[in-house]
């Protein structure tokens, strides 16, 4: 059986202020030739499917109509979705009743009985192989909140509770999953959480269920299961070691921060119930993020000026496909018509500028460290002033900027 394992499509997205429907519909074209290509007979989509928990009629548009053509180009492919933190649970599972008659299974929160009883049968899900014999059981585990999480009354004083909860969570399904599991077949988990010691993306991902201080332990996910297929963090990796319990990373980056991301989904496949191999395949970059001056750098703006006017652009690209621009300048002293350079150099050129990020370059002292120390009531306005300029930037105010300062002083002198 061929597994595909992607994770967090974040559609309906925008990057400061721009749509990235023309990316995601180029990601779910190429899904679909990947599907086909590597005769796929299962994908878990791990979270975070939509941007947010009301997402865009578009947004919605391009699910359902990549859900139609990947069933009708393989009738047979079997699809598992899981809510992720930025879903909304009970909108993805909304349209379950004719979903799952195409055999696409939703699970957007934990399944509970009248009475509350989580129902952990619920969550396992049988994947068959090309000839539609069942060959793993999935256990699809959605993002948990804290309000999932069983009470934690016989947990040991020392125990942090939403650890343990989802720790027992986990447990009573992995239990579901095995009473399910036949000879042969392979027990795969899902998750949507931040596990210990993932590198995470600090522009575009929520430090959930608590933050750093309640990182998930890797050993919640038994060695017997196969394969654990995760969502939440962006950048694709392994967790703790263990090449079985992954993260396929988004498969697009959803921040400038993720420009160096290799983005990818993984093709996964099982034989006799155990992982026999797993591999990248790389998501091709259809809109290219371009830093200057890169590398989180930041550099003058003679330099960072020089650059934008050498960068090699496609003018041929359609509109849609223009480059991201972020834009970093280390500033010694004021430039009020910064923004305007930055402009009047891009006018006309095939590229978008999504950011513009500016760093003073003084001591950043404030005025309480800067020396000499002296009591605040002995200062001259002018020196505060000075003290105030070489916190932000380096070398003296120009005599310009100094004979304005004191025109304002006096000014507000004479109205007091």
């Amino acid at each position: 059986m061929r597994l595909l394992h992607t994770a967090d499509w974040h559609l309906g997205q925008t990057l400061h202020g721009i749509a990235r429907d023309y990316e995601h519909a180029r990601f779910l074209d190429w899904l679909l030739e990947v599907i086909d290509e590597q005769a796929v007979d299962a994908l878990v989509i791990a979270g975070d499917v939509f941007d947010g928990q009301n997402p865009p009629i578009p947004a919605l548009r391009q699910f359902y109509r990549f859900l139609a053509r990947a069933k009708a180009r393989r009738a047979g492919l079997d699809v598992v979705v899981i809510a992720g933190n930025h879903d909304s649970g009970s909108r993805l599972e909304a349209p379950s009743p004719l979903l799952t008659e195409m055999g696409v299974c939703v699970i957007g929160g934990l399944p509970v009985a009248e009475d509350g009883a989580f129902e952990a049968d619920r969550l396992v899900v049988p994947l068959h192989d090309a000839d539609g014999s069942v060959a793993a059981r999935c256990v699809a585990v959605p993002y948990l909140r804290p309000a999932d999480l069983p009470a934690m009354t016989d947990a040991a004083e020392d125990a942090d509770p939403f650890i343990e909860g989802v720790r027992r969570v986990y447990a009573a399904a992995v239990e579901a999953g095995r009473r399910a599991v036949r000879p042969g077949e392979a027990l795969i988990l899902t998750g949507h959480c931040y596990m210990r010691g993932g590198a995470l993306s600090e522009l575009s991902e929520r430090k959930i269920l608590g933050g750093n201080l309640h990182a998930l332990p890797v050993d919640i996910f038994p060695e017997d299961a196969a394969y654990v297929a995760l969502g939440h963090l962006h950048r694709a990796q392994a967790v703790g070691g263990r090449e079985r319990v992954r993260y396929s990373g988004s498969p697009i980056p959803l921040a400038i921060d993720e420009e160096s991301y290799l983005h990818q989904v993984v093709l996964a496949e099982f034989e006799d119930g155990r992982l026999v191999r797993h591999d990248a395949l790389r998501v091709p970059r259809f809109v290219a993020v371009r830093r200057v001056p890169g590398g989180g750098r930041f550099a003058a703006p003679n330099e960072v000026l020089d650059t934008l006017r050498g960068l090699e652009l496609d003018a041929a690209l359609p509109r849609d496909a223009w480059p991201f621009l972020e834009v970093s300048v280390a500033l010694a002293e004021p430039r009020p018509t910064l923004r305007d350079e930055v402009a009047a150099v891009l006018a006309g050129r095939p590229v978008r500028l999504v950011k513009l990020a500016v760093r003073a370059t003084g001591s950043g002292e404030t005025l309480a460290e800067a020396a000499p120390l002296a009591d605040l009531a002995e200062l001259a306005p002018e020196d505060v002033f000075r003290r105030l300029y070489g916190k932000h930037h380096e070398g003296e105010p120009d005599p310009a900027l100094i004979a304005a300062f004191h025109e304002l002083v006096a000014t507000v002198q004479e109205g007091a």
